[in-house]
């Protein structure tokens, strides 16, 4: 049976005690398809985990709690067998590509994706001869780009690192230009403009190996802040648009609707996806987070969709404040190292269901007197109907769905604070409806899964702009009549329906 799965998100504040009901209302408008959710291979000082692998084991596949389908490695500014420069002089171990190489072996097992990102071409490349961006003293302040005479030189080196990994048993699925081109930095880092940026994609994309690596697909640089500054000349020269697939950036002082859903406009319009690859929410702060912390990370990830973001990718993938714990004794007690921390549940009540799913229409209203600002989201996929929900303030809510299908059956899935994830209980409905009303606990992130009734669907979907003002009839399959016989379904003029008998 073909499967349909509607998604929903609110965010909700409000101010008594049920004393107000949010109405969302779900259209069946489409918008676009999500790839998934990820974080990169790394913790601190952006190190690889090498042989430990069990991270991306708590975090990746449909076995996993987490659900998480992308990730994200640093491709790093060297050829292997080649003379090794780190990037910070204060490392204890050689850093290559090998320190990723277990992790995206067990991410492609489990059907994920694994994409490379450049924080540096080899230094030999660049205009001050090493792979530091230049802002440093022991640069002279030097501005590290790629030379004018090296650009023929990029897309094969990616080339070199696609090569690599492939040998290794690790078909890479995407390769970005580089990790936030705006931005000056002394460790690892290039600095492009966007005409910079154009000239290399219109100009040498093209030897990108795409016919030797097949499916392979080219990302953007990813800005700091997600500038559409770097992604529209892309989209607007027909020669490099046709060589980028994904444009994508980052969120460092530019929240989600703003530069992202700008960019998004045009990467839509030309059937590009959209990628959020790094942004870390909370981090380095000198305790774990929160649980109100925790639902600002979920008030991101929804938004990200709102502004038409297909693929959502965190930062540190092990850090106390992302998905999986450290150990570090001062973060101690809920620190735990490879033991899943709650940013990770957060995650996967958007990674477990929203993954697939095309986003949907919404419109919604607050009942006078709740002083509530929220926001809405919903998709579609599978034979579900799932609605989510954050409250971020101290007083509960009722949540009045207005869906496009009827519902027959439902599970709450429910977290309320760091020690109370992902809590299950069932959703009581009588017989099948489009119209509920379900509660929305405070300071509380909330996913209700339906399941569609199948009959009503398929009645919605054969009825057309003719059939309106008279009766209808179908079969118990939701199949179209031509006339009425035996038992069947009627469909009168307001849209309402009921199981008749007529006798041939």
């Amino acid at each position: 049976m073909k499967q349909i799965i509607i998604t929903i998100v609110a965010l909700v504040a409000a101010t008594a005690a049920r004393a107000g009901v949010i109405t969302v209302t779900v259209s069946d408008t489409r918008y676009q398809t999500v790839t998934g959710f990820g974080a990169a291979c790394c913790d601190g000082a952006m190190c690889p985990f090498g042989n430990d692998t069990q991270p991306v084991r708590l975090l990746y596949g449909k076995e996993s709690k987490i659900g998480l389908n992308i990730m994200r490695m640093e491709i790093s500014p060297n050829f292997i067998g080649d003379v090794i420069v780190p990037e910070w002089g204060n490392w204890d171990s050689p850093y290559d590509w090998n320190g990723s190489l277990p992790s995206a072996k067990i991410v492609k097992q489990r059907g994920g994706i694994v994409f490379g990102t450049p924080w540096s071409p080899p230094g030999d490349y660049k205009t001050n001869g090493t792979a530091q961006g230049g802002n440093a003293d022991d640069q002279g302040n030097q501005r590290g780009e790629l030379r004018k005479d090296c650009y023929e030189k990029f897309f094969p080196w990616l080339n070199t690192f696609l090569e690599w990994m492939k040998k290794k048993g690790v078909a890479v699925d995407a390769v970005s230009i580089q990790n936030e081109p705006d931005w000056w930095v002394s460790y690892s880092g290039c600095l492009y403009t966007p005409q910079q940026q154009l000239d290399l994609v219109k100009n040498y994309a093209h030897m990108l190996d795409r016919d030797t690596y097949k499916g392979v697909r080219l990302i953007s640089a990813e800005p700091l802040g997600f500038d559409p500054k770097y992604s529209d000349p892309l989209m607007n020269d027909a020669t490099a648009r046709n060589q980028i697939d994904i444009i994508a950036g980052h969120l460092y002082g530019h929240p989600p609707l703003g530069n992202m859903k700008k960019a998004a406009v045009l990467a839509s319009k030309y059937g590009k996806e959209v990628w959020m690859t790094e942004h870390s929410v909370t981090d380095n702060i000198d305790r774990l987070p929160n649980w109100h912390e925790q639902l600002i990370f979920a008030e991101e990830l929804n938004e990200c969709m709102l502004a038409g973001c297909t693929g959502y990718i965190y930062w540190y993938m092990r850090a106390h404040w992302a998905f999986v714990g450290t150990g570090e004794a001062k973060y101690n007690p809920g620190n735990t190292k490879n033991k899943l921390l709650p940013r990770a549940y957060v995650m996967s009540h958007f990674s477990k269901h929203v993954t697939g799913s095309t986003r949907l229409g919404t419109k919604a209203s607050v009942s006078t007197g709740t002083n509530s600002a929220f926001e809405t989201s919903a998709y579609i996929k599978g034979d579900s109907l799932i609605v989510m929900a954050i409250d971020t303030t101290k007083n509960a809510l009722d949540l009045k769905l207005n869906l496009p299908y009827k519902v027959k059956s439902g599970t709450h899935l429910l977290s309320t604070s760091n020690e109370s994830l992902c809590q299950e209980q069932p959703i009581d409905i009588s017989e099948p409806t489009n119209e509920l009303t379900v509660p929305l606990p405070a300071r509380s992130l909330n996913t209700y899964i339906f399941m569609i009734d199948q009959g009503s669907l398929a009645i919605e979907e054969h009825r057309s702009a003719a059939d309106a003002g008279k009766k209808t009839y179908y079969d118990l399959s939701g199949r179209r009549l031509q006339s009425p016989r035996g038992l069947c379904i009627e469909r009168s003029a307001d849209g309402s329906s009921r199981k008749v008998y007529v006798d041939d």
